[in-house]
């Protein structure tokens, strides 16, 4: 219904990495909507999207990672930067800590759940759930005491859960294909994020490169957020996989 407008199209099966979603935020924008099976959720115009990853053990131990901030990017909703900790307040971090504590003991879940929401104002909103080690956690490896990774392998061992405190203030950079290369991965400009201090590559040993396709991410750590910030998007303007 045109009245519904502006919403997101989602695909209800197959739908990863942004595939899958399609916003349609007027009439004009209805033929890009999929021919299959999903479902329609109104456009939320929010401030800012953070994640938490919550850890359950066997023994029902629950901790969480202090909230991340996410900036996707415009078309292939695609996580560009990821900085830590978020810089939100700290109502709304106890409130997101909160709601993803109540997901996975409500779910009984034993593991690593990523719980994707929505910032209005002070309000917090769940957008989406991964029960697995994500791509909001990766920079627990550099940047925080325990890693997701850590910690899951702890979940599920039935091994008391570490420290998730924050060593050092962190940004996550996705490396994707660059559109229009598809063929063997060449990373261009690698030499110079190396040299960089504080930048750490993890390539994901994907020899075939496509447009957009996760090829690897690094992390950057700094005391400095400007300094963060500044190192994280030179870090994804200099940085190419091509082929």
């Amino acid at each position: 219904k045109k009245n519904f407008l502006p919403a997101v199209n989602k695909l209800g099966r197959e739908g990863y990495d942004g595939r899958g979603v399609q916003i349609l935020r007027d009439s004009d924008d209805l033929a890009k909507a999929f021919d299959a099976p999903g479902f329609l959720e109104k456009l939320i115009p929010f401030d800012k999207e953070i994640a938490v990853i919550v850890a359950r053990g066997a023994n029902g131990e629950v901790k969480t990672f202090p909230p991340v901030e996410m900036v996707f990017h415009p078309e292939q909703y695609l996580v560009e930067y990821l900085y830590s900790p978020a810089y939100v307040s700290q109502a709304v971090q106890a409130k997101a800590a909160a709601i993803a504590v109540r997901i996975i003991e409500t779910l009984g879940m034993v593991g690593i759940l990523a719980v994707e929401m929505f910032v209005v104002n002070e309000q917090v909103l769940v957008n989406e759930m991964a029960p697995r080690p994500h791509n909001s956690g990766h920079q627990t490896i550099e940047g925080n005491i325990t890693s997701q990774y850590d910690q899951h392998l702890r979940c599920i061992l039935g091994l008391p859960l570490g420290d998730t405190s924050i060593k050092i203030p962190s940004a996550m950079v996705n490396l994707l294909g660059e559109p229009g290369f598809t063929g063997q991965a060449i990373y261009e400009g690698i030499n110079l994020v190396l040299s960089m201090p504080g930048v750490h590559v993890h390539l994901y040993g994907k020899a075939i490169t496509k447009p957009f396709r996760k090829m690897g991410h690094v992390t950057i750590v700094d005391e400095d957020r400007n300094s963060l910030m500044e190192k994280a998007k030179f870090v994804k303007h200099t940085l190419k996989v091509k082929a």
